[in-house]
């Protein structure tokens, strides 16, 4: 078993600034790539950032300079601190996470948090 959780969320005004945190807990071996995803109300889910084990980024070239994504390998833990927000950042966000489970060699399947809810207004 396998949980992901996220933490972090709020209401926020524009120019602010959140921390978001993702914690995974279970059978882990490894994790693999991270990523934080968003979807605002009508829209399509949209990737925001992702993280290799070995810590190599990418951005969607809308948070490029404002958004950071980062993890404790330690703690198994991922972050995306976002500064500067606007409020097109408003939206559920989702963590993911590509997993070894112990025991399953090199098997990687890709879990997901419940999400955490960001709102941009003033």
């Amino acid at each position: 078993q396998v949980q992901l959780v996220e933490s972090g969320g709020g209401l926020v005004q524009p120019g602010g600034s959140l921390r978001l945190s993702c914690a995974v807990s279970g059978n882990i071996f490894r994790i693999n790539t991270m990523g934080w995803y968003r979807q605002a109300p009508g829209k399509q889910r949209e990737l925001v950032a992702t993280i290799t084990s070995g810590g190599r980024t990418t951005y969607t070239d809308s948070v490029k300079g404002r958004f950071t994504i980062s993890r404790d390998n330690a703690k198994n833990t991922g972050y995306l601190q976002m500064n500067s927000l606007k409020p097109e950042d408003t939206a559920v966000y989702y963590c993911n996470a590509d997993i070894i489970r112990i025991g399953e060699g090199r098997r990687t399947n890709g879990y997901w948090g419940q999400g955490t809810q960001v709102t941009v207004s003033s």
